[in-house]
C-alpha cells in the first residue's frame, strides 16, 4: 500500500509539474500585436499585398486585427476589403472609410474596383457582407471607438496611405466613446506608428503618400503624441515581390482575389516594389535582423511634401534602411508569408 501511494504521490507530482511547465511556455508567448490598418486600397497592389500579411498574421496568433480604415475616397477601396475579409475568414473585421478624402483614385488600374466585378461562371467570384449601396462608418469615429475599447499603451497602427484619417484623429474632439481628444486618446492607446511615407536618400522627392494630403501629412509628422517609425520609399523601391511566384504559387485556388488584383494592377509579368510590407512587418517583427533604424529625431514636411529627418536624442521619430542582405531576407519573408494557405483554406 506505502509502495502504491507513493507512485501515485510521483505521478502526480509529474502531472502537475508538466502543467506547471506548459503554463508557464504558454505564458512566455508574446501577445499578439494589436493593429489598425490604415490604407489608401486600390492604388497601388502592395495594398492588397500587405492585407494578405495581415490575415496570415492573424492566422499565427500574431497580429490581432481591430480594424481596417480607407483613406482613398472610393467606393470600391472598402468593398474590396470586404471581400477579402470575406475570403480570408476575417468577415467580423471592422471597416471605416474616409469621407471627403484628398484622393478618389478613378482610373483604369484600379484593381479594388476590378477584383470586385470580378466574374466566373457568370457571377461575381467574391462576395462580402457589403453592397455598392453600403454605408461604412467613418473612419475617425471607428478609430475613437476601437482606440476608447482598448488596453493603454497596446495598440499598432499601421498606416501606408494618405495621413487625411490620421491628421483628423488627431483633432477630433471627445465624443460617446470617450471624453479624450483625439490626440490624448492617441498618447494613451497607440504605443507605435509604423508608417509608409517620405524619402530621406540624396535623391530627393516628393513621396506619393505624403504629397496627396500634404497638410495632414505635416500635421501628424509634428503632433502625433506617440513613436513613428516610418519606411520611406527608397527601402521598399529595393524590394521586388516577384511576378513569377503570382502565377505559381497560388494555383491551388481559383480565382484567388489575391491574384486577381495583381493581375489586373498592371500588364502581367512585373514585379512590385513591396512598399507597404515594410510597415507591416516592422509592425509585427520591429528593429529585428530585416531593418536597420536611423537615430531618434524628428521628421518634418515642407509646404511641397518633401520630407526631412533631424537627429535629436529626445525625438519620437525613426526611419528605417536596409543592406543588400536585409533586403534579400525580408524578399524571402515576404514571399513564404504570402504564398502560405490561409487558415480558413487549409
Amino acid at each position: 500500500m506505502t509502495i502504491i501511494i507513493a507512485m501515485v504521490s510521483i505521478l502526480a507530482i509529474g502531472c502537475t509539474s508538466r502543467t506547471v511547465e506548459k503554463e508557464v511556455v504558454e505564458s512566455d508567448k508574446p501577445s499578439p500585436v494589436k493593429v489598425i490598418f490604415e490604407t489608401d486600397m486600390g492604388n497601388d497592389i502592395d495594398d492588397a499585398l500587405a492585407l494578405d500579411m495581415l490575415y496570415k498574421y492573424a492566422d499565427q496568433n500574431k497580429m490581432e486585427i481591430l480594424a481596417i480604415t480607407v483613406n482613398k475616397n472610393n467606393k470600391y477601396a472598402p468593398l474590396f476589403i470586404d471581400l477579402m475579409n470575406n475570403w480570408y475568414g476575417y468577415s467580423d473585421i471592422p471597416i471605416g472609410a474616409v469621407t471627403n478624402g484628398a484622393y478618389s483614385g478613378d482610373d483604369g488600374t484600379n484593381y479594388a474596383q476590378t477584383t470586385w466585378e470580378y466574374l466566373a461562371d457568370g457571377k461575381r467570384a467574391f462576395s462580402g457582407a457589403a453592397s455598392e449601396n453600403t454605408v461604412f462608418p467613418e473612419a475617425t469615429d471607428l478609430y475613437r471607438k476601437v482606440l476608447s475599447q482598448q488596453p493603454n499603451n497596446s495598440v499598432t497602427i499601421v498606416s501606408v496611405g494618405f495621413s487625411t484619417n490620421l491628421a483628423r484623429l488627431l483633432d477630433s474632439p471627445s465624443d460617446d466613446f470617450t471624453e479624450l481628444s483625439g490626440k490624448d486618446l492617441i498618447n494613451e492607446k497607440v504605443k507605435l506608428l509604423s508608417i509608409m511615407a517620405g524619402n530621406f536618400d540624396e535623391n530627393r522627392m516628393q513621396e506619393f503618400n505624403v504629397k496627396i494630403d500634404i497638410n495632414a501629412a505635416q500635421k501628424v509628422f509634428k503632433d502625433w503624441p506617440t513613436q513613428i517609425v516610418a519606411s520611406p520609399f527608397e527601402l521598399g523601391f529595393q524590394i521586388k515581390y516577384p511576378a513569377s511566384s503570382i502565377e505559381k504559387d497560388f494555383t491551388w485556388a481559383t480565382p484567388h482575389p489575391l491574384v486577381v488584383a495583381y493581375e489586373n494592377y498592371l500588364e502581367m509579368p512585373y514585379d512590385r516594389p513591396t512598399w507597404d510590407l515594410t510597415s507591416m512587418i516592422y509592425a509585427l517583427e520591429g528593429g529585428s535582423e530585416y531593418f536597420t533604424s536611423s537615430n531618434k529625431g524628428n521628421i518634418s514636411v515642407d509646404d511641397e511634401g518633401y520630407t526631412s529627418f533631424v537627429e535629436a536624442p529626445d525625438g519620437k521619430h525613426q526611419y528605417l534602411k536596409v543592406s543588400p542582405e536585409q533586403a534579400t531576407a525580408l524578399k524571402n519573408a515576404f514571399i513564404d508569408v504570402i504564398t502560405s494557405k490561409p487558415k480558413n483554406r487549409e
